[in-house]
């Protein structure tokens, strides 16, 4: 799934859109997705200076939004008019920094799924090195 494909399916824009591409979506089960990290990202004027690193609160807002994608492809939710909207982070944990250039890669998979409530456990990855990890549960509900 391209960018264009994720877009059908996130609210996100620019710049808070961190999901740029989908490699493997396994309805039911997982999903692998890229977010290309580059020194234009908005957040490395201030984080930080001469160093800059992506937050890992933004890694892990990566992270929801491909958990995203494979609920609302899992649950059928493209095009319905109800969101995804996060509600929780557990166990955050943080690895590696994750530098400019980078091409973080996103693993979702899910826990516990709900009509409403899903839970998910989710690692970022550089070059297979481990960044960040954290299991978090999202919502489903409609647009505001």
């Amino acid at each position: 799934m391209d960018v264009v494909e994720v877009l059908k399916r996130l609210p996100h824009r620019y710049p808070l859109l961190l999901v740029d591409r989908v490699l493997e979506l396994v309805p039911d089960s997982r999903i692998r997705a890229v977010k290309a990290v580059s020194f234009n990202e908005p957040f490395f004027q201030g984080h930080f200076p001469g160093a800059p690193i992506m937050p890992g609160v933004l890694q892990i807002e990566a992270l929801a939004q491909a958990a995203g994608v494979l609920a609302i492809e899992t649950l059928g939710l493209k095009d319905s008019g109800q969101l995804v909207y996060f509600m929780a982070i557990e166990n955050a944990k943080f690895r590696a920094p994750v530098t400019p250039g980078c091409l973080l890669e996103l693993e979702a998979e899910f826990v516990q799924k709900r009509a409403r409530v899903c839970k998910f456990a989710g690692k970022a990855s550089v070059e297979g090195r481990t960044t960040c990890e954290a299991a978090f549960t999202a919502m489903i509900a409609d647009a505001p």
